[in-house]
C-alpha cells in the first residue's frame, strides 16, 4: 500500500492544528476551512503551532489514512508564502529537515491548469 506519490495533490492547511483532532476532525477541517472534497485521493497536510508535530490525511478509496511524524528536535520548515498546495518533492524536503529557502530548482516542464 502506497498511500503517497508524485501523482498525488497536496493541500496544507495554513492555520495551526491541534493535533489531538483523528479523521473526523481533520475531516471537518477539510471540508469546512479548505473547502476540499475530502474523498478525492488529495493528501491533507496539518502541522501544530510549534510546528514539530505534522498528519497527513489521504482517503484510499476504502478509508481514511492518518500518518503522523513528531520531531524530537527541531521544527518543519513550511514555505514562506501562503500558498496552500505543495509539491511532492518540497513534502519530502520538508519532512526531511531540508531547508526550502537553500534550494535552488533547475528548470522544468509543467503543465498549468
Amino acid at each position: 500500500m502506497n498511500w503517497f506519490s508524485p501523482s498525488q495533490r497536496y493541500f496544507l492547511f495554513t492555520g495551526c492544528t491541534d493535533m489531538r483532532k483523528g479523521f473526523d476532525g481533520l475531516c471537518a477541517l477539510v471540508a469546512g476551512n479548505m473547502g476540499k472534497d475530502v474523498l478525492s485521493g488529495d493528501v491533507f497536510i496539518f502541522v501544530n503551532r510549534p510546528r514539530n508535530r505534522m498528519k497527513l490525511l489521504v482517503w484510499d478509496r476504502t478509508g481514511f489514512v492518518v500518518c503522523c511524524k513528531r520531531l524530537e528536535e527541531g521544527t518543519f520548515e513550511l514555505p514562506s508564502d501562503t500558498r496552500a498546495e505543495l509539491r511532492w518533492d518540497e513534502l519530502v524536503l520538508i519532512l526531511e529537515g531540508i531547508s526550502l529557502k537553500s534550494v535552488r530548482r533547475r528548470k522544468r516542464y509543467s503543465r498549468t491548469a
